[in-house]
């Protein structure tokens, strides 16, 4: 059966990663025997080491973000199903942490074993297409971050906030979302939202983002 993955659109220029769901369900399937649940709460912290061990840690349900350790900024985030603890494994220190966005349900084993069963069941396939589309997301944030403008970096950070789980939309206002991820402004993002939704290009309620009801123009 061929594999069905899910395109994550990018913000700005309107292409997409596929996420590789079928792989990353196959490393969660064969690497939760080892793993303990976990049933956490919204902004619960999550640290990638534990007891001087290095953790990974499998995404069952809900959305987590990952944040840089010196000042919680957060630099993307990730909804089930993932597998965090991989592509970083290599780092000295533990410059990132994540961040529940909503309740979720993780699965935590330690990162040796999670290399070992990957060796055993031979699953560098699956661990390769992680690989990828985790450079990709990455890539993603560097271009979303790095645009020309104010006006651009809100535009792209709203159609990915549109991404999001409804849960989420509903529990983070449109302008919090965006000062959370980037360097802007409260002024300056509150600004252009009441632009957009005064053009009717966005649709809010008590500052939650219901709907992007046309394109929204690419320059302001």
């Amino acid at each position: 059966m061929p594999e069905i993955k899910k395109p994550i659109k990018t913000s700005m220029y309107n292409a997409s990663i596929c996420k590789p769901d079928q792989h990353i369900e196959n490393l969660i399937y064969h690497l939760s025997p080892e793993a303990n649940i976990i049933e956490t709460k919204i902004r619960q912290k999550i640290n990638y080491s534990n007891d001087g061990a290095r953790k990974c840690y499998l995404l069952l349900e809900g959305s987590i973000a990952l944040c840089r350790t010196r000042d919680s900024f957060m630099m993307n985030s990730e909804s089930a199903p993932y597998v965090f603890g991989l592509s970083n494994q290599l780092s000295v220190s533990d410059y990132l942490h994540m961040q529940t966005l909503e309740p979720s349900r993780i699965a935590c084993l330690s990162l040796s074993a999670a290399n070992t069963i990957i060796a055993e069941k031979d699953l560098w396939e699956s661990l390769a297409h992680l690989l990828i589309y985790t450079a990709g997301r990455v890539y993603e944030h560097c271009t979303r971050i790095s645009a020309p403008s104010s006006y651009a970096i809100i535009r792209s950070q709203l159609y990915e906030l549109m991404q999001e789980s409804e849960e989420l939309r509903s529990s983070i206002t449109a302008a919090n979302y965006i000062q959370s991820r980037t360097f802007l402004s409260r002024s300056s993002i509150m600004k252009i939202l009441a632009e957009l939704k005064k053009g009717s290009y966005i649709t809010t309620e008590r500052g939650l983002l219901l709907q992007i009801k046309q394109g929204i123009p690419l320059k302001y």
